[in-house]
């Protein structure tokens, strides 16, 4: 996760590649999600902690099939060879800087945290994009984003409404 929240490219290269990640994917967005909900204890209890959780890993599954149609079928390269498993795993990993919403439940630094850690995992998100698309550079991976990204996040949105509101 470390590797993942410096950004080291070698790691989401090697992610793309392992098949077996998958698990460790899906966990770093769980953590992730959790250090969300726990960083809004204070203000909200604990039960968006649970529903937060199960939307972040709804909505991560989502935005990397998302990613994926958009990598392959809208903006390939011709160096693009992908497939979903590939986009779970370097999405998921993307996720690390998220476990710095625990920072939240310091009020004082909530929204900061909030702002810092979804700014640092955006970037992060273009990187694994680009890395699992085999994109030659950025321009492609970062249009990736900006096409796919709104889906996400209103993904997450929605369920998290359906799910119980947790309003920062």
């Amino acid at each position: 996760m470390l590797r993942a929240a410096l950004l080291d490219v070698s790691l989401y290269e090697e992610v793309e590649a392992d098949r077996r990640a998958t698990g460790q994917s899906a966990m770093v967005v769980v953590l992730s999600s959790v250090a969300a909900g726990v960083g809004g204890l204070a203000q909200h209890g604990a039960w968006p902690l649970v529903w937060y959780t199960i939307a972040a890993v709804a909505s991560w599954w989502i935005w990397a099939y998302v990613a994926y149609w958009i990598g392959t079928r809208l903006l390939p390269s011709p160096t693009t060879r992908a497939d979903s498993g590939e986009l779970l795993r370097t999405i998921g990993f993307s996720s690390a800087p998220g476990v710095l919403r625990i920072l939240a439940i310091v009020h004082p630094i909530a929204p900061f945290a909030f702002v810092a850690s979804t700014i640092w995992m955006l970037v992060a998100m273009v990187i694994a994009v680009r890395q699992a698309l085999d994109y030659p550079g950025t321009a492609r991976a970062l249009a990736v984003c900006a096409i796919g990204f709104p889906i996400y996040a209103s993904t997450l949105a929605v369920a998290m409404l359906l799910l119980g509101p947790w309003p920062l």
